[in-house]
């Protein structure tokens, strides 16, 4: 379930499921060079003396875990009737090699393959996989510079995951369709605060604003701790990154934070993939033997891993950034980690909405201590500030021919919320507009449909493919323009015959008070 990023690499927005199904299909042709290969061979054995024949056995190991793989398997092994079983090891993402799974012939998979997690055999559906047990595994940790830690109160008692990452303290979400770490993460602060729909709302919240701000990589994430640097985020890492971060460097200020309610762990599971029989299985379970062997446990260990019984590197402590007591295990749900990894996905895939706010006259009825037309400025800004940079959003507002005959008028033209116009981002003009609509109010009536019927036009006329393109309507009443526009009949009928498959818009309707005409608006959205 995860990568150790290359420092070159940017976190990125997050793909949605069907992109990542289709690279993995395009790139097929090249995914043998997408990965770090060594073919493990020589003429001596791990037993002593030659072999009658070879069977070459596929292995694939997440890239932290090659070179230790690399080593381990670099004797073939003899075997009971005097054949021979060697490894051809692979160094590759778990993700790419889900892809894989999905879409190459049994004879271009690996045998024997190691993620970084177990989660992964979730999400790689029916891949024919058994587990064989785990040749390391390495706690979830969240990194940071020591500055940061004692500034928090840290140093002296461990926060909640909860607690953590509704800190002030910048947080660097990974690309979670590829990171362990950063899933597992986002996992645990759902679990730490209560695990139910507002706990679902606080994570999603936590990445969208995460990508609001400047992209990091882990890898400069990870650099800014070891230097102290006073903006130093918050980045979910598995505690192995931090002391391989570490490795080398004489004085290093990054440390792992270790939550109080214990931490979700990488557990690399190895992994048989597919049916063997015969020699093959023979020769397979040669190679998982040595994965899991002593020396295994061992060359882990140097490499800043655990074993499973929690055993640590001996110089854990100290420089090295890590504690030596491993933190207590918390136990994810993969289903529920698959919901979240969707929920997340899904919510934070960039959308394009053109937003019709109902200025009628009837939005200055009292709510509160404002109008209906404050309320709807207010949770309309505070939806705002929660939206990523590149999605678009425009924005009109309607009532009864409120423009010269017409019953909406643009405010402001779809843009992407980090575009710059005259100096002033989408985002400010959006909300200056907003600010606005309470003084705009019209004494006419509500010009709903004709409205509905121009802006689901204009949203396909400007579709992006690579966005969730939608038509958000907000209003308090039922239409008033029966006598001289669209009526509900002939807007629902013309809806559904103008709908493209290839360029579908979601219409999204909000009813504001008990006057709004919510039949009307299930017909709308419905059709």
């Amino acid at each position: 379930m995860g990568r150790h990023e290359d420092p070159s690499e940017t976190r990125r927005r997050l793909p949605r499921p069907t992109a990542r199904l289709y690279l993995a299909a395009s790139v097929a042709l090249v995914l043998v060079v997408g990965a770090v290969v060594w073919a493990v061979a020589g003429p001596g054995t791990s037993s002593g003396g030659q072999c009658a024949s070879t069977s070459t056995v596929r292995v694939t190991v997440s890239p932290e875990l090659g070179a230790i793989a690399t080593k381990l398997l670099a004797a073939p092994t003899k075997l009971g009737d005097g054949t021979c079983a060697r490894a051809r090891v692979s160094a590759q993402r778990p993700l790419q090699t889900v892809g894989d799974l999905g879409a190459l012939n049994p004879s271009a998979l690996p045998e024997v393959w190691v993620p970084d997690s177990s989660l992964w055999a979730a999400r790689a559906g029916s891949a024919g996989l058994k587990n064989a047990g785990s040749m390391a595994t390495s706690p979830v940790v969240l990194a940071t510079g020591r500055a940061a830690v004692d500034q928090l109160g840290w140093s002296q008692t461990a926060p909640t995951w909860g607690q953590a990452v509704s800190s002030n303290r910048p947080l660097a979400v990974p690309d979670l369709a590829g990171s362990s770490a950063g899933l597992a993460a986002l996992a645990a602060v759902r679990s730490s605060l209560g695990g139910d729909q507002n706990a679902d709302n606080a994570v999603v919240a936590a990445v969208l604003a995460a990508s609001r701000g400047p992209a990091v990589s882990t890898a400069d994430a990870l650099a800014s701790g070891r230097s102290n640097a006073a903006d130093a985020p918050l980045v979910p890492v598995s505690e192995q990154q931090v002391y391989a971060a570490n490795r080398g460097v004489a004085q290093s200020s990054l440390v792992a934070v270790y939550p109080s309610e214990g931490s979700p762990a990488l557990d690399y599971p190895v992994l048989r993939v597919g049916r063997a029989t015969g020699g093959r299985t023979a020769a397979i379970d040669a190679v998982l033997s040595r994965l899991r062997s002593a020396a295994a446990r061992s060359a882990v260990t140097g490499a800043g891993f655990r074993t499973a019984s929690g055993a640590g590197p001996a110089d854990a402590g100290g420089n090295s950034g890590i504690r030596a007591v491993a933190p207590g295990t918390l136990p994810l749900d993969p289903a529920q980690v698959q919901q979240l990894l969707a929920r997340v996905s899904s919510l934070a895939t960039p959308s394009r909405i053109l937003a019709a706010f109902d200025v009628s006259t009837s939005m200055a009825a009292p709510v509160g201590s404002g109008t209906r037309a404050t309320l709807e400025r207010d949770a309309a800004k505070s939806a705002l500030t929660l939206v990523p940079g590149p999605s678009a959003i425009g924005l009109w507002d309607f009532a009864y021919h409120l423009n010269a005959g017409e019953d909406w008028s643009e405010l402001v033209p779809t843009r992407r919320l980090d575009t710059q116009v005259d100096g002033h981002s989408q985002r400010d003009l959006l909300a200056a507009a907003l600010d606005a609509l309470p003084q705009r109010l019209s004494p006419g009536g509500t010009g709903l449909y004709d409205t509905t019927l121009a802006a689901v036009r204009a949203a396909r006329t400007s579709y992006d493919p690579a966005a969730v393109n939608s038509v958000l309507l907000v209003t308090d009443g039922a239409n008033d323009d029966d006598d001289t526009g669209t009526d509900l009949g002939a807007l629902v009928d013309t809806l559904r015959r103008e709908a493209d498959p290839a360029r579908p818009v979601k219409v999204i309707a909000v009813g504001v008070g008990t006057d709004a005409d919510l039949d009307a608006l299930r017909q709308i959205t419905s059709a």
